[in-house]
């Protein structure tokens, strides 16, 4: 039996995880008291006593957790934003090709994907890939997301008794367009510059949508609205991530069609002269959560949708 540990086990996403672990027979669930959850001593003895350790912390903590690990065994899959892009640490995202399936399955060290950028990389890394888009195209990306993205003030805030009358509305946000995924949205998919990105906070507790508009005359010659469908279908036939046909409902596309589930899908709307490429899932879920665990399912030899809710 496996033992696991995470640390940092009382924010969004480390409930989650934990959640979703609960009932599984083949893993140990290695737990701090509350009163020892935040002591380096205690923390640093979890670390190195776990098969594998989930970081659900900021940047800094998640830094020098790591740093604590000496244990060679142990597999540290990292849900903030400290080693997505770092040498030595694989990217979490197993759907990108049977190579990095394969990566996934034999690492030590795995960032988890940022929220956001989970989408945005979706639906162009697989483009570049096939060269239907150039690596010096410059790209928008709008996401739309539930608050719990932003941890528990924001849910908090969202919740409170009298939510102010400005958190009914969506917000944008980021507006300075130095946001912390834009490093992986561009060094994952290999584009040459970061795409325009606006991120939008709404009303809602868990979802995600993210669009990426192009003009046909974006693509590379000899590809198009139907080449791309095409490019989506052959790209992902397994894992958590799934190519749906039409992403119309009456017109319209909700960004909480896949709340509390661990799967993705993608889709192409629009028409043979402006498309738009579409990511729907749970910012806590293949966002988060569900992305950390299905990495941990697969350095384990099991199932990747195993414990989630697909």
């Amino acid at each position: 039996m496996k033992k696991v540990f995470i640390d940092g086990s009382a924010g969004t996403t480390g409930l989650r995880i934990h959640e979703r672990l609960a009932g599984r027979a083949d893993l140990e669930i290695l737990t701090l008291s509350e009163e020892t959850r935040k002591d380096p001593a205690a923390r640093k003895e979890m670390l190195n006593e776990a098969d594998i350790a989930f970081l659900c912390l900021p940047d800094d903590a998640a830094r020098e957790a790591v740093a604590m690990i000496e244990n060679p065994n142990t597999v540290v899959l990292d849900t903030s934003t400290a080693h997505r892009t770092l040498p030595g640490w694989c990217y979490g995202f197993p759907e990108l090709s049977e190579e990095k399936t394969e990566e996934v399955k034999n690492a030590k060290r795995i960032a988890v994907p940022g929220c956001h950028a989970s989408g945005f990389i979706a639906l162009v890394a697989p483009l570049i890939k096939a060269g239907a888009l150039p690596k010096e195209a410059l790209l928008t990306c709008h996401s739309v997301t539930g608050y719990s993205g932003g941890g528990k003030k924001m849910i908090a805030d969202y919740e409170g008794e009298e939510t102010a009358p400005l958190l009914k509305a969506p917000r944008q946000y980021a507006l300075g367009q130095q946001h912390k995924h834009l490093k992986e949205m561009t060094a994952i998919t290999g584009l040459k510059n970061s795409p325009i990105f606006c991120p939008i906070v709404s009303d809602f507790y868990s979802g995600m949508a993210v669009t990426v508009p192009l003009f046909a005359s974006q693509l590379n010659e000899g590809f198009g609205f139907n080449e791309i469908k095409k490019i989506y279908q052959k790209q992902y036939q397994s894992g958590l991530v799934s190519f749906k046909e039409s992403a119309d409902e009456g017109g319209f596309f909700s960004a909480a069609g896949l709340s509390d589930r661990d799967r993705m899908e993608v889709s192409v709307c629009g028409n043979e002269e402006r498309i738009l490429l579409l990511a729907r899932y749970d910012n806590l879920g293949k966002g988060a959560s569900g992305a950390a665990l299905e990495c941990m399912n697969l350095v384990l030899g099991v199932p990747a949708e195993t414990g989630l809710e697909i």
